[in-house]
C-alpha cells in the first residue's frame, strides 16, 4: 500500500540517476527533484515521489540558480550544484553505470561540451482555457511549464520560444497537444510539427505567412516541407549538408565537434570504416577525409542528404551507404569482418542486436558512441564478453545541468589467426 507523508524530514544521501535527491524512508528510497546530497529537507513524499517543501540544512555546494524557471522546469535537474560538484556527480553517472554492468576501464575527466548552447530544442504546446501553453515538461509530470525564454539555449535560437508560440497561436483551432522542434542551422531556424496531423489549407497559408513574418528556412510538418524559403544547411568538415526535415542532430556545435574529434583520433589510420546508426554524417563525412566510409542508417532522408554532401565536398574518400534496420537487421560479423574499423552511435536504447554480431567478429577497434550510459554498459558488457577490451570511455556534456551524459569509448581486439585452409582442429 503507497504511504503518503505531507510533511516528511528527509537525510538526503546523494544524488540519483536522474539527478534526484535520494533518501530513505521507513517505507523505501524517496526521490525528491532539486534536494541536494548532504542536505537535510522537508518534503511531501508520496510513495516513492518526492516534492521539496523547505531546506531546513543546504549543501556547501549549493549555490543559485540562474534562471527563474528553475524548480518548476523538468528541463534542468541540477542547476543549483556548484560546478566541480555537477561535474563529478555527472561522470559518476558513467562510472557506476561501469561499475554495475562489472566492467573496469580508465574513465577520463568530463567534457564540458555545452558551447555556445543548445542548437536544438522541442517545445511542448497543450490547450485549454485562454492562450496556448508552450513550454517544457514539468519534472515527474505531465504539465507544461509555460516559458518566455531558455538561458541553455545558444544565441541563435533566441527566437525559438516566441515562434513556437506563434505556431501554436495559428494551430490552435486543432486543439491537438504538439511537439515544435526548433533547430538552429547555418541558414536560419528550421521548425518541424509534430502532432498536428494533415493540415487543411487555410492553417498551412497562415504557416507560411508566419514563416515570411519571423524569416524562418522552412516549417515542415511530421517531416513533410510545409514552406523551404532557404535550405537549412550545417558545415560538417569539408561538406556542406542540406539538414533533412525533422532530422536528428548533436544537441551542441561544440558537443559535436568533441564527439567528432574524440572519434577521429581513435580511429587512427583505419582505412576502411563502417558507420552505423549513421545518421546525416557527423561521423562519417568527417571521417571520409582520410579513409573509405560505409554508412548504414535507417532513415532514408538522411542518407541522402550525406550522400548528397559527400559528393558535391572536395577531397573527401569514397562514403557509400545503405538503408537498413540495424535493430532488426544488424551487419552480421561475415560483413562486419570486411572493415578495418568501426563507430556505432545509436539511440538511447543502444544497440544490443548490433552488439552481438559485433562480439563474434574480427573488427580489430570499434569505438562506441552512447547516449545513454546504462544501455551502453549493457553493449559494452556485450562486446568485452565477445573477446573485446575497453581501453576508455570519455564521458561528454553537452545536455548541462540534466541527467543526460554522452560518451565516447574505445575498444580493441587482440589479432584473430585465421585458420589454414585444409586443415582440421584437434
Amino acid at each position: 500500500m503507497k504511504t503518503i507523508d505531507l510533511n516528511a524530514t528527509l537525510s538526503i544521501e546523494r544524488l540519483g540517476a536522474r539527478g534526484e535527491g535520494v533518501a530513505r524512508t521507513p517505507h523505501g528510497l524517496a526521490f525528491v527533484p532539486y534536494a541536494l546530497a548532504g542536505e537535510e529537507v522537508i518534503a511531501e513524499v508520496d510513495g516513492e515521489r518526492g516534492r521539496l517543501v523547505e531546506i531546513l540544512k543546504a549543501s556547501p555546494d549549493r549555490i543559485a540558480p540562474f534562471c527563474r524557471y528553475y524548480g518548476e522546469c523538468g528541463g534542468c535537474a541540477v542547476q543549483a550544484l556548484a560546478p566541480d560538484a555537477y561535474l563529478a556527480w555527472k561522470r559518476s553517472l558513467l562510472v557506476d553505470a561501469l561499475a554495475n554492468a562489472h566492467l573496469e576501464t580508465e574513465v577520463a575527466p568530463i567534457v564540458d561540451a555545452h558551447g555556445a548552447g543548445r542548437r536544438r530544442v522541442v517545445f511542448h504546446a497543450r490547450f485549454g482555457v485562454g492562450r496556448p501553453k508552450v513550454g517544457f515538461m514539468r519534472a515527474r509530470a505531465h504539465e507544461i511549464v509555460d516559458i518566455e525564454a531558455c538561458p541553455l539555449l545558444a544565441p541563435a535560437l533566441s527566437a525559438a520560444p516566441r515562434v513556437a508560440r506563434d505556431i501554436a497561436g495559428v494551430l490552435a483551432p486543432l486543439g491537438k497537444p504538439l511537439d515544435i522542434a526548433v533547430t538552429a542551422t547555418d541558414s536560419g531556424l528550421d521548425v518541424d510539427l509534430r502532432g498536428a496531423g494533415e493540415l487543411e489549407f487555410a492553417l498551412t497559408q497562415k504557416l507560411v505567412a508566419l514563416a515570411e513574418n519571423c524569416d524562418l528556412a522552412r516549417i515542415s510538418n511530421h517531416g513533410v516541407v510545409v514552406i523551404e524559403r532557404r535550405r537549412p544547411r550545417l558545415s560538417i568538415g569539408r561538406a556542406d549538408l542540406v539538414l533533412p526535415a525533422g532530422a536528428f542532430l548533436q544537441a551542441t556545435v561544440a558537443g559535436e565537434e568533441a564527439l567528432a574529434r574524440f572519434v577521429a583520433a581513435a580511429i587512427g589510420k583505419a582505412a576502411k570504416i563502417a558507420d552505423l546508426f549513421a545518421g546525416a554524417g557527423t561521423f562519417a563525412l568527417r571521417l571520409a577525409e582520410s579513409a573509405d566510409v560505409h554508412a548504414v542508417e535507417q532513415d532514408a532522408a538522411a542518407l541522402s542528404a550525406l550522400s548528397r554532401a559527400a559528393r558535391h565536398a572536395q577531397g573527401l574518400r569514397r562514403v557509400s551507404t545503405e538503408a537498413r534496420d540495424l535493430f532488426r537487421r544488424p551487419l552480421t560479423r561475415g560483413e562486419l569482418d570486411a572493415f578495418d574499423a568501426l563507430v556505432f552511435d545509436p539511440p538511447r536504447a543502444g544497440a544490443e542486436a548490433q552488439a552481438r554480431e559485433i562480439a563474434a567478429s574480427a573488427l580489430p577497434l570499434v569505438v562506441a558512441v552512447s547516449c545513454n550510459v546504462q544501455t551502453f554498459a549493457r553493449d559494452a558488457r556485450i562486446l568485452v564478453d565477445g573477446g573485446y577490451a575497453l581501453h576508455s570511455a570519455t564521458p561528454v556534456d553537452q545536455f548541462r545541468h540534466s541527467a543526460h551524459v554522452e560518451t565516447v569509448a574505445v575498444f580493441h581486439r587482440a589479432a584473430r589467426k585465421k585458420a589454414k585452409r585444409g586443415l582440421l582442429s584437434r
